[in-house]
């Protein structure tokens, strides 16, 4: 009889080989047998790449996908954009850092690949590619081929991942904490058996079921400690991981040898209680981060994929369903009640209710009328509105903040990566240090030599380096944001919280970026009230800045002026119940007045004239209004000893006559974007760090020279995409909490750091002493977790 052969398993993804196969792949120049030709493609490809040692240094097999060649369906929207250049995918199946290296290794060896980012922690993957040379389904198709799971991000999805992992980590809590208290009530009775009551093969059976518990906690809940002691071994950082599963493994190994020879201690309860005080640490940590991550998340919710295009408008009110990427300038939509816009538009029928507020942070809804603009992302309210598009979908404001939250949090400030640093070298002493300590008392006490060493590697906290620093971080970022401030380069707090200079744009940024009526002088018997009507009448359908001013502070206006004349650069003339005025420049208001303009006025503002024949009636004086929390700014940087100055393109008077008003210590008129450079580095040259605030095209140089930049939200894309934190709305109120939550964020991570070394000065020694056991350490490393990482949580609260 013959035997039956043994099954052989796929060599890509270990799933059985069907009897009679032919597929087979060629890797290290041997046949390795594959259950499917999908496997036979993936390792082919894998093995032609150059990435065959992927099959050595790989921890688990390749996760199977069902239809590895299927599209998912949201990559049919995105094709259908042609001039898209970059595109985030979130990535299933990754396992460890081999899996990141294999990927980002493929897709770079694809035609038109520019650039490739893989984030293990969040599982998204950024490509970037030349248009016309790579699309998205060839990003898909490639991630696909080495058998990892890959589609278009989505928030939703990604939430629902990300809600998978807290679940597995609650599984893996809840058996840590069932093993530590069943162990506990067999521990206790032998601790308390101190009068010989308790005889040995009692106290063997209470070891025994002791152990039996204590396998689960160490084998499944204990996956996350081992796992990230393996990933930082491999990489050759030993982060807090790396003494946390030695601790675990010593101690578990230890307690079976000490079990079964029946000599020595057994430390089962430390080790169920270690496990399950330190995963409550870090299930606590990861649901900080997801509560810093909500308000990111629900800002890329928001942006709509889909459109109701009215391609025969105002014909036809049909409408036709299109992709939110497909729209062009010109296109009209209708956004129905409860819909977010999907790309800036004018709005050309209907009146409606707007909420901003994942947009502005303003909680109470705008109305909005025909002929008033409206950004991509705000929410029709109240009914249904026609929308003529001005700008494509990928280029809306929603879409550009997406971008720049994608931005946001993909690197790390330079305070995280020095404790990163330091963290990889105290773990290494600290590992150097449980040598010594288990030799010398190998050679006091051996009975001891074994819980001593195991305490001081479970007792030490790096924690407040390589955790809470970047949950502080997390913490305050997050708490920008929901105040209007959105921190897309990782080092905006701790630059801020050192910047000695801040620079501001005038126009725009301290100022509305609108002139307005500061002062009427009447210069005739005529009132202030009845010139104002006058001259509001005469600019009742001019559209310039300065007329929608003059109209502002006239308030309805009764009178109708006839027979207007409008003269470009100069002014406008025409008459009112039977007499004629004339209103604008003094040269051109002096031709029917008859004589020169009385001296007098605010040099620093825009004087407008307004005249009759043979009398000048009036001045108005306007000026570009200050934004009402301007001069708090300005007083709250000097009350903390920064130097405020003033760069302006507009004229030396104009910008002195702002900084005289703010109490804004030094301004400089008539700046170029060069000139404005040049002087932020003159500055940097002699060791200032600068902090700059601009809002138009012109600043976009000097934002991406500034130490720290901030643009405001309101303002040229072009300046929002050089700086480093954008201001949500339409104020500079964000920017004063920006720069104390940059201080308390400091101030945190100074007490956490204080914290950490003094604990770990008193514990190790005592740990390496024999003062401390292992249960104990472990309550000591878990506590001293929860109280950095709450401390950390507190920045998300206001004072």
């Amino acid at each position: 009889m013959n035997a039956v052969p043994k099954p052989v398993a796929c060599f890509h993804c270990g799933e059985p080989v069907p009897a009679n196969s032919r597929w087979e792949a060629n890797i290290d120049g041997k046949p390795r047998p594959m259950c499917c030709p999908g496997c036979a493609a993936a390792a082919q490809a894998i093995a032609d790449g150059g990435f065959a040692d992927y099959y050595s240094t790989r921890t688990e097999y390749a996760a199977r996908q069902e239809d590895a060649a299927a599209d998912a369906p949201e990559l049919a929207l995105y094709d259908e954009d042609p001039q898209a250049t970059e595109a985030v995918f979130s990535v299933e199946g990754m396992r460890c850092a081999a899996c990141v290296w294999l990927i980002e290794r493929r897709l770079a060896h694809l035609p038109g690949v520019a650039d490739v980012a893989l984030n293990v922690a969040t599982e998204r993957l950024r490509v970037r590619w030349e248009p016309g040379q790579c699309k998205p389904s060839d990003i898909v198709r490639a991630v696909r081929a080495i058998g990892y799971g890959a589609y278009p991000y989505d928030a939703k999805q990604h939430g629902e991942q990300l809600e998978r992992a807290r679940k597995k980590l609650f599984r893996q809590l809840f058996i840590a904490g069932l093993a530590m208290m069943q162990v506990m009530m067999y521990a206790v009775p032998v601790y308390m058996a101190t009068d010989g009551t308790m005889d040995a093969s009692m106290e063997a059976l209470m070891h025994w079921a002791s152990f039996a518990l204590t396998v689960p906690a160490v084998f499944y809940s204990a996956q996350p400690f081992f796992r990230g002691a393996w990933l930082d071994l491999k990489r050759g950082m030993p982060g807090m991981d790396v003494p946390v599963a030695l601790g675990i493994g010593a101690a578990f190994v230890g307690s079976l040898w000490a079990l079964v020879t029946r000599s020595g201690e057994v430390y089962f309860d430390s080790i169920t209680m270690f496990i399950f005080l330190l995963l409550g640490s870090r299930y606590f940590e990861l649901g900080a981060r997801r509560k810093a991550a909500r308000a990111l998340e629900g800002l890329q919710r928001a942006l709509p994929a889909s459109a109701l295009r009215m391609p025969g408008y105002p014909v036809e009110r049909a409408t036709k369903l299109v992709a939110a990427g497909a729209l062009q300038p010109g296109d009209l939509i209708l956004v129905q009640p409860g819909q977010a816009v999907a790309a800036d538009g004018v709005i050309v029928e209907g009146a409606t209710e707007v909420d901003l507020a994942l947009l502005t942070g303003e909680s109470r809804t705008q109305r909005k009328h025909a002929g008033d603009e409206l950004p991509g992302g705000a929410v029709n309210a109240a009914q249904a509105i026609v929308l003529r598009v001005t700008t494509a979908a990928r280029d809306s404001t929603l879409a550009l903040l997406v971008r720049l939250v994608e931005r946001a949090g993909q690197g790390k400030p330079q305070l995280a990566l020095w404790a990163d640093k330091v963290a990889a070298w105290f773990v290494a002493a600290l590992l150097v240090l449980t040598v010594i300590v288990f030799a010398a008392w190998h050679v006091i006490d051996p009975s001891r030599a074994w819980a001593a060493a195991i305490a001081v590697l479970v007792v030490s906290c790096p924690c407040a380096l390589s955790l809470a620093t970047p949950t502080a971080l997390a913490a305050a970022t997050d708490r920008l944001l929901r105040r209007g401030a959105l921190a897309v380069q990782p080092h905006v707090l701790e630059t801020l919280a050192r910047a000695t200079h801040v620079v501001f744009d005038k126009t725009g940024t301290l100022t509305l970026g609108r002139p307005e009526l500061r002062r009427t002088v009447a210069l005739d018997a005529a009132g202030e009230g009845e010139c104002l009507q006058l001259a509001g009448a005469l600019e009742a359908a001019n559209a310039h800045p300065i007329a929608l001013a003059i109209r502002a502070a006239a308030g309805p206006v009764l009178a109708a002026a006839q027979e207007l004349e409008y003269v470009v650069g100069e002014g406008v003339e025409g008459t009112i119940a039977g007499v004629r005025y004339r209103l604008g420049s003094a040269a051109f208001v002096a031709g029917l007045a008859g004589s020169q303009e009385p001296a007098g006025g605010d040099t620093g503002a825009t004087r407008v004239w307004l005249a009759a024949p043979g009398r000048w009636l009036a001045r108005f004086e306007l000026a570009d209004g200050l934004r009402p929390e301007a001069r708090e700014i300005v007083r709250r940087f000097h009350q903390a000893g920064q130097t405020v100055v003033l760069l302006s393109g507009d004229q030396q008077e104009a910008a002195a006559a702002v900084a005289a008003e703010l109490g804004i210590d030094e301004a400089l008129g008539g700046q170029l974007p060069q000139q404005k450079l040049d002087y932020v580095r003159a500055l940097q040259q002699n060791g200032a760090v600068v902090a700059m605030v601009g809002d138009g095209v012109n600043d976009a140089a000097v934002l991406r020279g500034a130490d720290v930049s901030f643009a405001m939200g309101n303002g040229a894309a072009l300046a929002q995409l050089n700086a480093d934190c954008v201001l949500l709305g339409d104020g500079l109120g964000p920017l004063a909490d920006a720069a104390d939550t940059a201080r308390r964020t400091l101030a945190v991570i100074r007490q956490n750091l204080a914290w950490a070394t003094v604990y770990n000065l008193a514990a190790i020694p005592a740990a390496a002493f024999g003062l401390l056991n292992p249960w104990l350490s472990g309550i000591g490393m878990a506590a001293s977790s929860a109280l950095v990482v709450g401390n950390a949580l507190r920045l998300r609260r206001g004072k």
